[in-house]
């Protein structure tokens, strides 16, 4: 238990180590010499904190609906593959929909369908129950494409001239909120479900988040949609005449641009390496605790207070990098990083340790906080606005079907997670290998 405790302290004292240095960064800039440079640079300060409080609130409370439902390693696999089957199935249209219609209405619709998906849950009807895993894959094929299209979108229509800085750091300042909010989900679903006496109580108050930010976006939200801009032809438009190509063209996009197809790959093998370790993290922290001889549980929920801050620490990490180290481009970036999350998954399967185990699963979660801003810096500077939603949503279609294939191949046993590990650890490096053809 010291040992768990001692890990937290660190990590927690090193995050706010870095949150001051970066605080002090920002103080001790120098102001510029030319008067009007000066004001215009205030200007859009003041512009880009408003753009920063209309969105980072809205995010962190849908995200922190997510976090309070959690996934629990008891859930049943049916159930949990279902909503993985339904996101594949959701990702080939809903993006396309959202740039059509709108990203501000399938961000509303977001907020309704993860409803019902949360309510769902309060029945033991397994038909409904299947019908909320199916809800819930959609929504989170929503929540991970229309909401970051909306924000890019909009960003890069009231700072058309940034360089990239500004949008870098609101990811990397959306990847630590959410690490912090991942943390206090969890203390209060804990405390919601013992003030009430049922588990069914952090759905509830997943609702509540939910109503709140529909309430939200509706008032401070304008529609952006997937259209191209002044001047500049949609990439899906035919060259000469500007019809729209047939839907199924929009996957030329992914070989014709390698930079793109890189980015598929490297999303489809990390974060389904990142389901793949939600679902055994504990099975082999139990192993390793178990192997060590001690009589105690494992206390779970410091653990993943832990996780959260060495995600958290990870963003920071790139916020630090970008504004300070120019010479790293974020392909060479990634590839260190993809390097390191590789070597994380195959560590644990040498070695049976806990300490060992525990240390590579946080450096894990480093390379997330990493990962997250870099990748989607990356999206936002590759992918069209016009296609934006669409592209994002397509993405997820091989992710889902990769976490599906891994977990529907789920034995029990140590040899199958050594595999399911060292497998990760392999699909890792071959995103290194097609990154590494960019640099």
């Amino acid at each position: 238990m010291e040992f768990y405790q001692a890990n937290f302290a660190a990590f927690a004292l090193f995050n706010i180590l870095l949150a001051y240095r970066e605080y002090r960064q920002e103080e001790t800039i120098a102001p510029e010499k030319d008067a009007r440079k000066r004001v215009e640079s205030n200007d859009t300060k003041e512009l880009l904190r408003l753009f920063k409080w209309r969105f980072l609130p809205i995010y962190l409370l849908v995200n922190g609906a997510d976090w309070l439902q959690g996934l629990a390693e008891e859930v049943v696999a049916a159930l949990f593959m279902t909503g993985f089957l339904a996101g594949a199935v959701a990702a080939s249209f809903t993006g396309k929909l959202a740039d059509r219609y709108g990203r501000r209405a399938a961000c509303l619709a977001f907020c309704v369908i993860y409803s019902l998906s949360c309510l769902s849950l309060l029945t033991n009807d397994i038909a409904i129950l299947f019908l909320g895993r199916i809800l819930g894959g959609v929504s989170t094929t929503l929540m991970y494409s229309v909401f970051e299209s909306w924000m890019v979108t909009e960003f890069n229509v009231l700072f058309p001239g940034d360089s990239g800085s500004a949008l870098s750091g609101i990811f990397s300042i959306m990847t630590t909120l959410n690490s912090v909010v991942a943390i206090f989900a969890g203390i209060v679903a804990e405390w919601v479900t013992d003030v009430t006496g049922t588990e069914k109580a952090p759905f509830i108050t997943a609702v509540g988040c939910l109503a709140f930010a529909f309430f939200a976006i509706s008032k401070s939200w304008g529609e952006n949609y997937g259209e191209k801009g002044p001047g500049k032809k949609s990439i899906l438009d035919v060259e000469n005449d500007g019809v729209e190509l047939p839907a199924k063209n929009t996957l030329r996009l992914f070989l014709d641009d390698k930079r793109l197809l890189a980015l598929g790959v490297t999303s489809c093998f990390f974060e389904g390496s990142m389901y793949i370790f939600i679902f055994f993290k504990f099975p082999a922290l139990k192993l390793s605790h178990q192997l060590a001889g001690s009589p105690n549980d494992l206390p779970f929920g410091l653990i993943f207070a832990i996780l959260m801050c060495s995600m958290m620490t990870g963003s920071m990490i790139y916020n630090y990098i970008i504004t300070n180290h120019p010479s790293i481009t974020p392909t060479k970036l990634l590839v260190g990083n993809l390097s390191i999350a590789a070597a994380s998954f195959f560590v644990p399967v040498l070695f049976r340790d806990e300490r060992v185990t525990f240390w590579c699963f946080c450096i894990f979660e480093v390379c997330c906080g990493i990962y997250f801003p870099l990748m989607a810096y990356q999206k936002g500077k590759i992918i069209d606005d016009s296609v934006r939603a669409n592209v994002y949503g397509l993405m997820r279609v091989p992710l889902n079907c990769f976490v599906v294939l891994i977990l529907s191949t789920t034995r029990e046993g140590t040899q199958h997670r050594d595999l399911v590990f060292t497998s990760c650890s392999a699909l890792l490096l071959v995103a290194v290998a097609v990154n590494g053809t960019l640099l």
